[in-house]
């Protein structure tokens, strides 16, 4: 059998924040709706029912003098001395994030220069060669920017490429909107090489989608729930049930298509990684992919999850918890050589992928 080009990943890394919020830290918050109108219901009630829901119950902020391209270069970083190699061999250095950098003292999105090249910089690769560029799309920002190095590698255009997935959604997050108790921020990394197998290893398929109609604007911009919020700060607004209703609808399909091109059987299918955003939702996409198959019997440790004490971490929630998967950091979770994982995810946009990689024994 003739070798083909595979794309395995040979290191990885992260950054998780030293600050360290739990759901208490929120009773002193003053809430509103969508609508400008105060949440009468006391704030015990409001966090019990958010934790019940969601499975949060705390998350991790930057402290004031930290930005994006900071906690990125630290994972960056991590990944780099995890795969023991040097950053002058790196022909793309790919950063995904959706608000660039976002000081404590004005938050206003910064991209120019883009964050990669930040990265770049911080790391003092010099060899103009290493392509450095960001990647905003979404929650599944990192797990497309791994897309787009397997079809590098695969064309022959490239041997190692830096995927980094970072967010500081504490900076957008509106005090006053229940929903900034999802938020958290990190940052995730990996090492892609290019290797030549006679049997598949790596990265086996993957699959995109994007839904911009009715679905586009769940996600978005907008001022804070308090009416008398002063300034003209603009925060991260969702609409959760929709957004839960679509993915719980389209993300199931999108994974199995995704296993379905692999070739992978469904029963060798050991891990499934999805973004973490909501414990009940997570669940919920797990029992109708598995109804998709008709398996009623749901393996305990099939889905590793970080949410509880994480939160949703955006573009970083992936690559740190493949990262702490791989370095076995996650209580009664193993990654095995030569098992097969499926990586999901979904956000803005609406843009849902999903991942199948087979782990090099």
């Amino acid at each position: 059998m003739s070798k083909e080009l595979y794309s395995v990943i040979i290191g990885s890394g992260s950054y998780i924040p030293t600050r360290r919020i739990t759901n208490e830290d929120f009773l002193q918050h003053t809430f509103f709706d969508a609508d400008g109108k105060k949440l009468e219901n006391q704030n015990e009630e409001i966090i019990k029912k958010f934790s019940d829901i969601t499975g949060i119950y705390e998350r991790r902020y930057v402290t004031d003098d930290q930005v994006t391209s900071d906690i990125a270069y630290l994972a960056a970083k991590d990944a780099l001395d995890s795969a023991n190699i040097d950053g002058e061999t790196l022909d793309y250095i790919i950063v995904a994030h959706n608000f660039g950098d976002i000081k404590e003292d004005n938050r206003r999105s910064e991209f120019v220069p883009a964050l990669s090249s930040r990265v770049k910089h911080q790391l003092n690769i010099k060899n103009p060669d290493c392509v450095a560029y960001d990647l905003p799309f979404g929650c599944p920002g990192w797990l497309q920017a791994m897309i787009q190095s397997d079809f590098y590698i695969r064309s022959g255009k490239a041997k190692r490429i830096l995927v980094v997935g970072a967010e500081t959604l504490s900076r957008i997050a509106d005090p006053h909107d229940r929903d900034s108790m999802i938020y958290g921020d990190g940052a995730g990394a990996v090492i892609v090489e290019s290797q030549e197998s006679d049997t598949p290893v790596g990265i086996l398929s993957h699959c995109s989608h994007s839904y911009s109609q009715e679905q586009t604007y769940v996600l978005k911009m907008g001022k804070s729930n308090n009416p008398d919020y002063p300034g003209r700060d603009l925060f991260l607004k969702m609409q959760g049930r929709t957004l839960y209703e679509h993915a719980l609808k389209v993300v199931p399909q999108v994974i199995k298509e995704s296993i379905v091109s692999s070739g992978v059987p469904f029963d060798k299918i050991d891990k499934l990684l999805i973004h973490q955003a909501n414990k009940k939702m997570l669940e919920a996409i797990l029992k109708r992919f598995f109804d998709e198959y008709g398996i009623k019997h749901i393996t305990d440790d099939i889905m590793p999850l970080t949410i509880s004490w994480l939160g949703n971490s955006s573009v970083a929630t992936l690559p740190t918890l493949y990262d702490l998967f791989s370095k076995g950091k996650l209580e009664h979770q193993l990654m095995k050589k030569g098992s097969n994982i499926v990586l999901a995810s979904v956000g803005a946009g609406v843009n849902i992928n999903s991942m199948v990689y087979r782990v090099p024994e």
